[in-house]
């Protein structure tokens, strides 16, 4: 991790207490359920192919949401969602690894664990289907997507430019989340998915991540060719399941 690349303030506290952090006390082993079949289902089914995450709070958002995460869980997957997202950042996205057990223990669908997680052992806290790893974060990226995959987790690599996606299909990726929002400054560009998906490869599937609030939004990065979207602030704002379903649904309405 190039620790003078200069981030911004929030992302420097959250990764100065992402290392803080300790991993389980326990290896875990995980039977997945997979992420890409789930996102083929829903588009086979006409809905978008959603993520849809459990995020009470963010250093990008205003207040926080204490609604139960199982409670928020059911109705996402009522609304559509193909896939859920948990955050277990506990410091500055109020997230936890319970809450996360909970969720996967109460639905069908996979489950992505959503967290800056730097170091192996951090793995082990908990079980999900998926995991996210940052690559502009980890200098043994390699070793990352490897140790995941031992453990029975499906890796989501995420990049934000053409060069660090180069980096995560050299270290083998096959699911990759393209972030919107560049981590150094906070600001959050449509367009970057465009950029970046232009140069992926036609085998690995993609999930588009951040600043996806509206209809068009969703229906923008699908032209794109996002085989996924990752959205969380705008279902998590208002009616959880209702805006589930405005975004699974945004094609049907075009």
């Amino acid at each position: 991790m190039n620790a003078s690349e200069g981030y911004a303030p929030a992302i420097e506290s959250i990764l100065a207490a992402a290392r803080e952090r300790e991993g389980g006390d326990e290896r875990v082993s995980v039977d997945a359920r997979s992420l890409p079949a789930a996102l083929s289902t829903a588009d086979a089914d006409g809905r978008v192919p959603v993520i849809a995450e459990i995020k009470p709070t963010s250093p990008t958002t205003d207040g926080r949401r204490d609604a139960d995460p199982v409670a928020l869980a059911e109705a996402m997957v009522e609304g559509g969602a193909a896939a859920l997202s948990v955050l277990t950042e506990p410091a500055h996205f109020g997230g936890s690894p319970d809450a996360l057990r909970d969720v996967r223990a109460a639905v069908d669908v996979p489950v992505l664990r959503k967290d800056f997680v730097l170091e192996e052992a951090q793995l082990d806290t908990v079980e999900a289907d998926a995991v996210l790893l940052i690559v502009r974060f980890l200098d043994d990226l390699d070793g990352m997507i490897e140790a995941a995959r031992e453990r029975g987790f499906q890796p989501l690599v995420e990049v934000h430019t053409a060069a660090e996606l180069d980096r995560a299909l050299a270290a083998g990726a096959e699911l990759v989340g393209v972030n919107n929002r560049d981590l150094a400054r906070l600001d959050v560009d449509l367009s970057t998915f465009e950029q970046v998906a232009a140069e992926a490869p036609a085998d690995v599937t993609l999930i588009a991540e951040s600043g996806i609030g509206s209809s068009e939004d969703a229906r923008r990065m699908r032209r794109a060719g996002a085989d996924g979207l990752l959205v969380g602030s705008a279902i998590m704002d208002g009616d959880p399941e209702a805006n589930t379903r405005r975004l699974t649904t945004a094609e049907v309405e075009a």
